[in-house]
């Protein structure tokens, strides 16, 4: 099996055809590095599925798996979608000027400040979550007089084998109308007699991490049966995303488009017996764009041996930057920077600089010998880690560096202590 990485002639790790130690020494550590390649070729990839079997479609990057500045420029490049979960990532859009009648916005508790800077700034489509969520809308539009383009999100019970806490397609749920309660259908009978909305279908997302396509299959096959059933034709039918990636050699996925492809056979084939007009088919890739584009750069430092039991070996960075193996035990592969290839000689714990005992980056790790001052990469990081950051022991937030080309640059300043600082108030 291939690795997941790349090397130049003298055998050290390359993101986007720079060396990862001469970044971690223009920049230091810890660092999130993108290949945005990577990232480009994924976006254009999903595309080009659609694009040979001639389905009207839509791309929409989830972008709560990592949205910067950058990140949604790169996307409007790409001329693909973004999805949107918050006010901040809205204005993160907007600052960087993507097309925002190709935005949609998800969530399960819109604020009104939220909602009417989405319909004040033409923001594409809203995915209703709730009946709450609806009077509100329908509120702020009438006010506005205006009307807006909006999906329903469905609870469509389907289950994917994965994490319990990122398991949101199952009817319990705090995500979605629920279709066996009727919530699902009383929903589409009030937006669809709203004047200020424009229901263009049905939404939904049953997981993440997913290495089977039955749940996607499944999933599709209940929203045109439900629509069917409604008597209603949808516009849109949007899949969601959660298409799974690889962190270590015991994932084994397939490449995201046999998703795609298996959502296309399965709509098809229940709109056509149905004697339905084909949907617009939306799908919300996050980490399978992003996830194996990203690397963490950390400096090793501390060695803390404990016989007949494990070695840990520390690093300047930890769950302040990566928080996914502490909040669910998510599991990594780290290289030597410097020599990835090289024979394994130890196996060690790789730990952060946090204090938690849960603080750790790489549960088991084979390693060939290391040192202090040696930068060790941790693999598939471009998911959840910047997104999820975090301040604590007061710590500042890393750098983000892209690479493409050979050209590396900087897209988010590290975070200083006065940065930290800046919102604090003395007490009088």
């Amino acid at each position: 099996m291939a690795v997941p990485y790349q090397v130049n002639q003298a055998g050290e790790l390359t993101i986007g055809g720079v060396t990862a130690t001469s970044l971690a020494q223009k920049y230091q550590t810890p660092l999130y590095v993108y290949d945005v390649n990577s990232i480009r070729n994924q976006m254009r990839a999903f595309k080009t599925v659609f694009i040979n079997r001639h389905i009207d479609y839509a791309v929409s990057y989830a972008s709560k798996a990592f949205a910067t500045v950058a990140m949604y420029e790169v996307a409007a490049q790409e001329d693909i979608h973004l999805d949107v979960v918050s006010g901040g990532e809205i204005q993160t859009a907007l600052a960087a000027n993507f097309p925002m009648a190709n935005v949609s916005f998800n969530g399960n508790n819109k604020s009104a400040e939220e909602l009417g800077m989405a319909i004040d700034n033409g923001l594409g489509t809203i995915i209703l979550d709730n009946f709450y969520e609806i009077n509100l809308l329908h509120d702020l539009l009438a006010e506005r007089n205006q009307k807006q383009n909006v999906l329903l999100r469905i609870t469509p019970g389907v289950e994917a084998h994965t994490h319990d806490y990122i398991s949101t397609g199952q009817t319990d749920s705090k995500f979605g109308f629920d279709v066996n309660s009727g919530q699902a259908q009383q929903a589409l009978a009030q937006t669809l007699a709203d004047p200020y909305l424009n229901v263009l279908g049905v939404s939904a997302h049953i997981g993440s991490q997913i290495f089977d396509v039955t749940g996607f299959q499944m999933a599709a096959t209940k929203l045109v049966d439900l629509v069917h059933e409604w008597g209603f034709e949808p516009q849109v039918i949007n899949t969601g995303g959660g298409f799974g990636i690889r962190y270590t050699k015991e994932d084994q996925p397939l490449p995201a488009t046999e998703f795609v492809e298996a959502i296309i056979d399965t709509i098809t084939e229940k709109t056509t017996a149905y004697g339905m007009t084909m949907p617009t088919i939306w799908i919300e890739p996050g980490r399978a764009i992003v996830g194996p584009a990203g690397y963490n750069l950390y400096t090793i430092g501390s060695r803390k041996d404990v016989p007949g039991i494990r070695s840990y070996l520390s690093v300047d960075g930890g769950m302040g930057d990566n928080i996914r193996p502490a909040l669910y035990e998510a599991k990594y592969e780290a290289v030597l920077a410097n020599n990835p290839s090289a024979p394994s000689e130890q196996v060690v714990r790789v730990a952060g600089k946090y204090c938690e005992s849960g603080d750790v980056l790489v549960w088991e790790q084979a390693l060939p010998q290391t040192k202090p001052g040696d930068v060790l990469a941790v693999l598939a990081t471009g998911a959840y880690g910047y997104s999820m950051a975090s301040n604590y022991n007061r710590n500042p937030r890393p750098a983000v560096v892209f690479v493409e080309d050979g050209k590396d640059q900087l897209v988010v300043e590290r975070e200083t202590y006065t940065d930290m600082l800046r919102l604090d108030k003395h007490y009088q």
